[in-house]
C-alpha cells in the first residue's frame, strides 16, 4: 500500500534526528512515562510484542528487558533512527528484532502479534494514513490482540492550549493549509479512539492521561474482535 503523504522524520528535519533523545528527556517525564506504557501493554511471556515508529527504540528496549520472556520486534520508517535504536538495544543486551518499514506496510503475516504499541508518531500522518496504518496494525495482531496508542491529545491546561494557538495562529500568517499542524487534528479533538474504531477496532477507548510540560499524552486501547467459537 503507497502513499503520498511527506515523511516526518521524529523532530521533523533529519538533521534534528540525533537530538531526539534528549528532546523527550526534556520535554517528557521519561522513564515514568515508558514505565507506564509498559504496564497498560499488559505482557505476558511467550507473547509477541511490536513496536510500530519505535523511534530510537527506548520502549522496545524497556519492554524487552522487563519482559525477557517476550518477543520484541519494533519497526520504523527511518534508517537513521533506527542505527540508534540497534545500538541502544546491543549495550543493553537486549535482543529486539528491527525492521524498517512504514506503519501502512508491515512486513508480518496476518495474526503475527499479541500485542502491538505506537507511541508519538500517530500525530505525524495525515488523516488516512492514520486509518491505513491502523488497518494494518489490526491485521497483524491476532485475535484478541490488542493496540495501545500513545501519543498527544487535547490539551487541558493553560500551556498546552497557547501551543495550540500559536500554531493556528502561524498557519493563518502564513495564508496556507500547513500539512504538519493539521495532521494534529485528530489528536487535539481527541479523536484516537474513533480512528481505530474507524479501522475495525473493538472496545477502543482512551484508558489513560500522562501529563507533560507542555501537552498531555492520550493512551488509547483497541482490541481486535476474536470470532473464534467457544470449545
Amino acid at each position: 500500500m503507497h502513499t503520498h503523504a511527506r515523511y516526518i522524520h521524529a523532530l521533523g528535519p533529519a538533521v534534528l534526528t540525533r537530538f531526539y533523545d534528549p528532546a523527550v528527556r526534556l520535554l517528557i517525564r521519561e522513564e515514568a512515562f515508558r514505565s507506564q506504557l509498559v504496564s497498560h501493554m499488559q505482557l505476558a511471556p511467550g507473547q509477541r510484542v511490536l513496536d510500530v515508529g519505535c523511534g530510537t527504540g527506548t520502549l522496545a528496549v524497556l519492554a524487552q528487558q522487563r519482559h525477557p520472556g517476550v518477543e520484541v520486534h519494533a519497526v520504523d520508517g527511518d534508517d537513521k533512527v533506527l542505527a540508534i535504536a540497534r545500538e541502544k538495544a546491543a549495550r543493553a543486551g537486549a535482543g529486539v528484532r528491527f525492521e524498517r518499514a512504514m506503519a501502512w506496510e508491515l512486513p508480518y503475516p496476518d495474526g503475527t502479534f499479541d500485542r502491538v504499541v505506537s507511541t508519538l508518531m500517530f500525530h505525524h500522518l495525515a488523516a488516512d494514513d492514520k486509518r491505513r496504518a491502523a488497518e494494518e496494525i489490526l491485521r497483524v495482531l491476532r485475535p484478541g490482540g490488542a493496540l495501545l496508542l500513545a501519543d498527544f491529545g487535547s490539551p487541558r491546561a493553560a500551556p498546552g492550549r497557547a501551543v495550540v494557538r500559536a500554531l493556528r495562529w502561524f498557519e493563518r500568517l502564513a495564508h496556507r493549509h500547513d500539512d504538519l499542524v493539521h495532521r494534529f487534528d485528530d489528536n487535539l479533538a481527541d479523536r484516537l479512539p474513533a480512528v481505530l474504531t474507524g479501522a475495525g477496532f473493538s472496545g477502543a477507548a482512551e484508558i489513560d492521561r500522562f501529563g507533560t510540560a507542555v501537552i498531555s499524552i492520550a493512551m488509547v486501547r483497541g482490541h481486535k474482535r476474536n470470532d473464534a467459537p467457544e470449545a
